[in-house]
């Protein structure tokens, strides 16, 4: 019967190395096909089928002019030994950001990697046009500071994936387009998706939600599954069945 950890608010059990996700699974054959968000909120996810991993979410960086506050995941997220983990950190930052605090942000995220059986690291940030400088010195500060060869994700607003060619500079394995909660757009970019070209690191994952149908079914390696509710075994099979 396979050892259960407890992903806990405060400090991690050593755990044994997973399978997947290893420095040397550059995107985009990066491991494994499925990947559940665990959001802010109790989760219980052993069990899961074999290729199935869990983006959890680690912190909350909100960035401000003045400085940035840091808030480590508080609730409890149980996982069988050597699920393939990802360890996710939500940038808010409603304002102007402060470029000397750059490396202690990228720092911060990248110490993420250290948690047990992390095998890639995952940013979220709908960047404005006008942070996207801020943010690509981020993501450069990032690459830095991971250990050699581990992967790097970022989520990607779809327009992003659509509009314009500024993904194709960045230091990332994968870009994540999110294919909900889209807004007023909603309507033109599922028309467009199937049709147009995606910039190229927006072509190996994709994100959906099992609330919403996604633009378009198949075609992406892998795909990052959204859950509005806690994660039980219909929910797991659904995600299961999306990712095919």
């Amino acid at each position: 019967m396979p050892s259960r950890r407890l992903f806990a608010v405060a400090a991690l059990a050593l755990l044994a190395p997973a399978a997947g996700f290893t420095p040397r699974d550059r995107s985009p054959s990066l491991q494994p096909r499925v990947v559940l968000w665990a959001w802010e909120r109790p989760d219980d996810l052993r069990g899961l089928p074999r290729g199935v991993g869990v983006a959890f979410l680690a912190q909350t960086i909100t960035i401000s002019r003045a400085s940035h506050l840091v808030a480590r995941r508080r609730q409890p997220l149980l996982v069988d030994e050597g699920t393939p983990m990802v360890a996710v950190t939500r940038i808010e930052a409603p304002g102007d950001v402060n470029d000397a605090d750059v490396p202690a942000i990228a720092r911060t995220i990248a110490d993420r990697a250290q948690l047990p059986m992390v095998k890639a690291v995952q940013i979220g940030f709908d960047a404005r046009a006008s942070q996207r400088t801020m943010y690509r010195r981020l993501l450069q500060d990032v690459r830095g500071a991971l250990p050699p060869g581990m992967p790097l994700s970022m989520t990607a607003l779809a327009s992003w994936c659509l509009d314009d060619n500024w993904l194709d500079e960045l230091p990332i394995d994968e870009a994540v387009p999110m294919l909900f909660r889209m807004g007023p757009a909603t309507d033109a970019i599922r028309s467009e998706w199937s049709t147009r070209t995606l910039a190229p690191k927006c072509r190996s994952s994709r994100g959906v939600s099992l609330d919403e149908p996604p633009p378009w079914r198949g075609g992406a390696r892998r795909t990052y599954v959204f859950n509005p509710s806690a994660w039980g075994a219909a929910t797991i099979s659904a995600a299961v069945e999306e990712g095919r």
